[in-house]
């Protein structure tokens, strides 16, 4: 018979464990100098070829000449003596005094005081009163109460109504009484809910007040 197969796999040892690290690094390191080498290879700046240079003789600069003496000025001339002559005396003539001329500057009346110049008075707009009688407002009349009917309660009542810009009443208040207080109540609870035409100064409309008499009669 044959001995039994042995399949256990064989662990290899610490060195060759090492070796074969070694191996992988040394192989890296190769590739990235081979890299680098190549990248700077590639980057590097050729240098000219050399320069040859000659240096030109100086220019001798010329002696200069020593500058020739001037010759020695010539002698002047004795100068002549000149006779001198006494000047006359010259008399003074005396001038005229002027005429003494004296005036005097009469003193001028004082400045009338600037008034200050008054402004324009601004155009006064008048005022045109607000309206609750035009055909268009369809303001419906005050209920006639029953029970003063019955009674035979008559009476004017006057109603100070304040009207907005919008044209509604904001404000009813009995200025006069018609005597009886359910014709006083009926007058105002109709005027509240009118719609009035606002009053106007020039062209806006503007809150105001109007005077409403409603008369109450039998027929």
């Amino acid at each position: 018979m044959l001995p039994p197969l042995d399949c256990s796999e064989v662990r290899p040892s610490t060195f060759e464990r090492l070796a074969h690290l070694g191996l992988v690094v040394g192989l890296h390191l190769l590739l990235g100098y081979a890299a680098l080498y190549l990248s700077v290879k590639n980057e590097l700046i050729q240098l000219p070829s050399s320069i040859s240079v000659r240096l030109l003789p100086m220019i001798e600069e010329k002696k200069l000449e020593p500058a020739k003496p001037l010759p020695p000025p010539k002698p002047l001339p004795p100068a002549r003596r000149t006779p001198v002559v006494q000047s006359q005396p010259v008399l003074a003539v005396a001038s005229p005094a002027p005429a003494s001329s004296s005036f005097a500057v009469p003193p001028q009346p004082p400045a009338p005081p600037v008034q200050p110049i008054a402004a324009a008075p601004a155009p006064v707009v008048a005022l045109v009163a607000a309206r609750f009688d035009a055909d268009y407002l369809h303001n419906p009349k005050p209920v006639y109460p029953p029970m003063s009917r019955r009674n035979g309660e008559e009476g004017k009542v006057l109603l100070k109504v304040r009207v907005s810009a919008q044209g509604t009443a904001l404000e009813v208040a009995i200025a006069k009484s018609s005597g009886f207080a359910r014709l006083d109540g009926a007058a105002a609870e109709a005027v509240t809910r009118w719609r009035f035409v606002p009053a106007r100064r020039g062209d806006e409309a503007v809150e105001s007040s109007v005077v409403v008499p409603i008369t109450f009669a039998l027929d």
